[in-house]
């Protein structure tokens, strides 16, 4: 019996492989997602802003590799190493796919022997990281990044990163936000005159990085319970990092018996005061805070290091405001390109990172509340016909609009009921209508009618390209 039951365990065994291979299960992997046409149209919308302002600013546009060699991207990243994806070895090359657009510019800094370069990079980057998908967070996610790479004098292109990430958050009007500012210099004195150990400054960093997530009573148990830190010393930091002000905050800090003291933190003071001359000349400094718990977890910020978050939203439609945090990032990475260079070269740089999906989060999520309809094609106009058996002529009038560079459309079918044409315009947003009826042809005009009103006027087959041009920029 037993060897029957064993006999009868495998058959089923079989069969039950047999079934799964038909069973396909339909899903995108863990922190992806698919976009359609409605949320393409709102993350061009979102694109076309930041692109524009970084094409004001005078950025060049590159792009590098999906994947770079594993040591490439080895050690850049501090804590957050644990994060990044390794790529099966299939060639002998031991390969990842990027975790940011900073480490592939700075090697292709290095590796191209350049020396000075603003640019900007829109591209896809990778975190095995836990995905929040709500707010934003995926493991496959944009990111548009813009750098000045050179060495210029003080303060001068991080002002300029500072004023671009203010004109593109008022651009996109995404609400309310403020823009922290601080620097890896004032922060290192601060942990130095505190008495951090030099070995645990990364580490005690990375604690002070949660203190926008998370109580300060929290980040205080980790240092001292988890990294070793004396309570004197997390106290002794708990005075600092609680605080945030303007320039009458600099001034203070530049009298502070102590931090006046440190070489490190009285220079970046120094360069901090300098900053924040500059913001009041770009007339922004409305929005930026200089707050002293700014650490931003990366390990290759050597000078002024930044963050841009949204404050709660006010939306009367939505009953829950939508707390999506941190929605760009940056400061001045000088070591970097080094690190790559054989003879050590530094090519100082300073970049700011706009956080594109945690944005597309806020602006979907707005467009729901509001209704508003969205158009997911730019056709300008629909060619029409009134009449059975005008296919052709609907095809030679279509051909010359394509040809002039009009947007245009028409029904895939011979002889479309006028009715149908005219509610395809209302279902997709298309403004005007160009109908062609035998007595059109024989006078040689295109009725054109305007979708929203309603009206009709005969256009001369030769003025319908710029009448079209005229009316679709009013509508």
């Amino acid at each position: 019996i037993a060897k029957e039951v064993a006999k009868l365990l495998e058959m089923k065994a079989q069969l039950g492989e047999d079934e799964g291979k038909h069973k396909f299960v339909l899903k995108t992997p863990k922190g992806t997602r698919d976009y359609g046409p409605k949320q393409m149209a709102i993350r061009e919308r979102a694109f076309s802003a930041i692109i524009s302002s970084f094409k004001r600013h005078g950025a060049e546009v590159i792009d590098t590799p999906v994947f770079e060699l594993k040591e490439t991207l080895t050690g850049k990243y501090g804590e957050d190493s644990k994060l990044i994806y390794d790529l099966k070895d299939q060639g002998g090359e031991l390969l990842s796919l990027r975790y940011d657009l900073t480490v592939p510019f700075a090697r292709y800094l290095a590796m191209n022997k350049i020396t000075n370069i603003k640019r900007y990079h829109i591209a896809k980057v990778y975190r095995r990281d836990n995905p929040a998908m709500t707010r934003g967070r995926y493991r496959e996610f944009y990111q548009c990044d813009f750098d000045i790479a050179g060495q210029f004098d003080p303060m001068i292109p991080d002002a300029e990163c500072l004023k671009i990430v203010h004109e593109i958050l008022s651009d996109l009007q995404l609400g309310d936000f403020v823009i922290k500012v601080n620097d890896r210099r004032i922060l290192d004195g601060m942990f130095a005159v505190c008495g951090v150990p030099d070995s645990k400054f990364r580490t005690i960093c990375s604690s002070v990085d949660k203190l926008d997530k998370v109580p300060w009573e929290e980040v205080r148990s980790e240092m001292v319970g988890e990294k070793g830190l004396s309570p004197e010393a997390a106290d002794r930091i708990g005075e600092y990092v609680q605080l945030h002000g303007g320039l009458d905050l600099i001034e203070r800090l530049l009298q502070d018996p102590q931090l006046s003291q440190n070489k490190l933190a009285k220079e970046g003071l120094e360069d901090m005061k300098l900053l924040f001359e500059y913001l009041t000349l770009f007339g922004i400094t409305g929005k930026i805070s200089f707050d002293l718990s700014l650490a931003r977890g990366l390990d290759y910020y050597t000078g002024v290091i930044f963050e841009a978050v949204l404050l709660q939203q006010e939306n009367e439609h939505v009953e829950e405001p939508v707390s999506v945090g941190s929605v760009a990032g940056g400061g001045r990475y000088d070591g970097l390109v080094g690190m790559f260079d054989p003879k050590g070269r530094k090519v100082p740089c300073v970049g700011v990172s706009i956080g594109i999906e945690r944005i597309f989060s806020i602006l979907e999520q707005r467009l729901e509340a509001s209704e508003e309809k969205i158009r997911t094609t730019e056709t300008q106009v629909l060619v029409a016909s009134a009449q059975k058996k005008l296919l052709e002529e609907r095809l030679k009038l279509i051909s010359e609009l394509w040809d002039a560079g009009i947007k245009a459309e028409m029904l895939y079918k011979k002889n479309p009921k006028l009715l149908n044409q005219l509610q395809y315009c209302e279902d997709t947003g298309i403004p005007l209508v160009a109908i062609v009826g035998e007595q059109e042809l024989k006078d040689g005009v295109v009725k054109l009618r305007i979708v929203a009103t309603r009206e009709e006027v005969n256009v001369r087959r030769e003025s319908l390209v710029e009448e079209i041009r005229i009316r679709t920029n009013q509508c």
